[in-house]
């Protein structure tokens, strides 16, 4: 699938770890029980900030104040509170699952949990999984014939190059999964960390390519054969960079979408045989490709053609030992993150392997671990509940399109048609995935990781040209996120996020509604964000809208690009208003539809929508509970990266913005106009 129009919550973390190089890995289990995550936290309100002024400092002013980021954290939010509890609660079944297995199920995933635990054996391994691989990367001298090598290394340890292939939705017909090839091949986070020319982004690139020697070194070459060829790498991967799609230009899904026969391919590059890579892949058959991005392939091209074999060999080592640098030794791991993790993300010690594992086990086997947690943490009536504020969220949506003074009815019709499409699905898989034929071994963790890398690519290329599986989840059960998809049109709620800070099925409405309920509302205002309007109720990019109201949109959504532009989330650092521009429309969009459907909800109750509890009305407990979910402490360097990377914008910003942007906040808290929250120009799309 192409990630870029997936629309999460969140952004995965990014990094790993690492210990003093003196001291040994600890694969020991948990040292205490991780709390679980308070609802509507009382002691987190910094009553001395004025919430007109300040709303995100009055949420969660004590909360950031009693809450410094672990050391083997680059930030720490509610999120993070929630995910290392849910993260506990399965490292509980996999340690289980690992020292007695009950069923065949168990035991696949508790030998992947035990195999990845194993230390000792890693760092007696030291680089041997990987050799068999860099042996054939040695043994290849002719660049006619990288197609070949390239088919034999996916193949045989389901190990890729330069590129991504794989299969996706058509968006001239989204009932048809195609074949698609897409840009790859870049070790640092982002194109940009190569092409900018400012002084951070220098001494950062002098950095990764000493990391890339290490790297090298610890593979046995001399220090001066290593400098040589990560200078080769940095070469080859700044070519590929240059020809690499930025991220908001992918933003537009037209820019996406350029279907090609094999032959077309062929003549854009013709440095590689795809038809011999095809054939490799089990896809011979193929006739045509949507090509993501065609000048990324024609850089490619470039650099197959004109660098140095042996800098080719050298990229192609450093992609080998940069993929599995967590599964070898210590000080393969702990080189990873001096880099990753202390440079990138100013992470300041090692993960413990036990969480590392956890999530590795929950990556690879999701599904398969997903079964046992949904049974022992989400119990029906949260289900139940759950579809029912779902529901009332859809309703509130829909009264929120009727009412826009700035959209036609003709427009209005087509909203509402894609509205109800959606696809509500919560909780879990309605069908879970079947993982037999997936060989693990308790002792060999760069095997298992190459078998589920080989299942997954499998089980990926032989959508190509069958119908579309409607009822597919791409976010496992414990997973603390949620997504919406515009090519399915639906919306995803894993267990996982059902769980407080976010819901508590026993709490008053204000508190849900602030929490899940706007959570509900962004996936929902998701479908009509910037992305999400190019879609149809049935996921093909056409557009719905009449002319006059798509200037109109495009000049509200223009007001948020302006807005976020001038937030400031590090010093001389602010955010991209255009990279984030879907994320805050959808903010902004969820919070006013869940505070509708709050209000619906108290007037069927006959409930007061006045009457105070702990001292506040339902209004204010309402968008207190919204902003909670949002506190967090992040690390400068962490910062830096996500204003970069991550089309979602920081805690402060997406509490901050939103609030600002929405009139019944000010009357909630008595605000008067011209405060900083209660602004007399603000923005709005839905």
């Amino acid at each position: 699938m192409n990630l870029t129009l997936s629309k999460s919550l969140i952004a995965l973390a990014l990094g790993a770890a690492i210990v003093p190089a003196a001291c040994a890995e600890d694969a020991s289990g948990p040292k205490s029980i991780p709390r679980k995550p308070a609802i509507f936290d009382l002691t987190a309100i910094d009553t001395t900030a004025d919430p007109c002024v300040d709303f995100y400092q009055y949420a969660c002013g004590n909360w950031k104040k009693n809450n410094p980021i672990p050391a083997d954290q680059t930030r720490w939010g509610r999120f993070n509170e929630l995910a290392e509890y849910n993260n506990y609660l399965l490292y509980t079944d996999l340690k289980a699952a690992a020292d007695a297995p009950k069923t065949p199920l168990q035991k696949k995933y508790g030998d992947y949990f035990a195999a990845c635990m194993n230390v000792d054996l890693a760092d007696k391994l030291g680089a041997k999984p990987i050799q068999p691989v860099l042996e054939t990367i040695d043994g290849w001298s002719d660049r006619k014939k990288l197609a070949t090598l390239m088919g034999e290394t996916e193949d045989k340890y389901a190990l890729g190059f330069l590129f991504g292939f794989s299969s996706d939705q058509d968006q001239k017909d989204a009932s048809k999964q195609i074949g698609e090839i897409d840009q790859a091949g870049l070790g640092l986070p982002d194109r940009d960390y190569y092409l900018s020319q400012d002084d951070r982004s220098k001494k950062l690139r002098d950095e990764y390519r000493e990391h890339v020697a290490k790297m090298f070194t610890l593979l046995g070459d001399t220090p001066e054969q290593a400098a040589k060829e990560a200078q080769s790498v940095l070469d080859i991967e700044t070519a590929l960079a240059q020809g690499s799609m930025s991220r908001i230009d992918r933003r537009s899904p037209a820019n996406v979408y350029h279907i090609m026969t094999i032959d077309q391919l062929q003549s854009l590059t013709p440095e590689f045989d795809w038809k011999v890579y095809f054939a490799a892949k089990k896809q011979s058959a193929l006739t045509t490709v949507n090509v993501v991005a065609p000048d990324f392939f024609k850089a490619m091209n470039q650099q197959i053609a004109t660098a140095d074999v042996g800098a080719l060999k050298s990229y192609l080592r450093w992609h080998v030992v940069h993929r599995y640098a967590a599964n070898l030794s210590g000080p393969f791991v702990q080189e990873n993150f001096h880099f990753y993790g202390a440079t990138l993300t100013g992470q300041k010690e090692l993960t413990p392997r036990w969480k590392r594992c956890t999530q590795s086990t929950d990556r690879a086997l999701g599904e398969a671990v997903g079964q046992d947690w949904v049974a022992r943490n989400f119990p029906p009536a949260a289900k139940d509940n759950m579809e029912k504020m779902v529901k009332a969220l859809e309703v509130a949506l829909s009264d929120d399109i009727k009412h826009l003074d700035w959209m036609s009815d003709a427009t209005k019709v087509e909203a509402q048609k894609k509205l109800e499409a959606f696809r509500d699905k919560i909780g879990y898989p309605e069908k879970w995935r079947d993982y037999s034929s997936v060989k693990i071994r308790r002792d060999d963790a760069v095997f298992n990781s190459q078998q589920i890398a080989a299942f997954n690519d499998r089980r990926d290329l032989a959508k190509i040209g069958k119908p579309v599986d409607e009822k597919e989840w791409s976010m496992t059960p414990p997973t603390v996120n949620a997504y919406y998809n515009p090519a399915m049109n639906d919306i995803n709620f894993p267990a996982g996020i059902l769980q407080p800070p976010f819901y508590d099925f026993k709490v008053d409405p204000a508190v849900n509604f602030g929490g899940i309920g706007v959570v509900i509302g962004h996936e929902m205002t998701h479908g009509f964000d910037d992305e999400g309007s190019q879609y149809d109720p049935q996921g093909n990019v056409r557009s719905w809208w009449t002319p006059e109201d798509l200037k109109k949109f495009n000049e509200r959504t223009d007001c948020e690009v302006k807005e976020y532009s001038g937030f400031e989330v590090a010093p001389g650092q602010n955010l991209n208003g255009k990279l984030t521009l879907g994320e805050n429309t959808a903010d902004n969009g969820g919070l006013r539809i869940a505070y509708k459907a709050l209000m619906d909800t108290l007037a069927e109750q006959n409930a007061s929508a006045t009457a105070k509890t702990d001292n506040y009305t339902p209004a204010q407990r309402y968008f207190i509970a919204f902003g909670q979910v949002w506190c967090e402490n992040t690390r400068e360097e962490a910062a830096r990266l996500r204003a970069k990377t991550d089309p979602h914008s920081s805690g402060r910003w997406r509490i901050n913005g939103s609030v600002q942007n929405f009139d019944e906040f000010g009357k909630a808290f008595s605000c008067k106009a011209g405060q900083p929250m209660m602004p007399v120009n603000a923005c709005r799309v839905w």
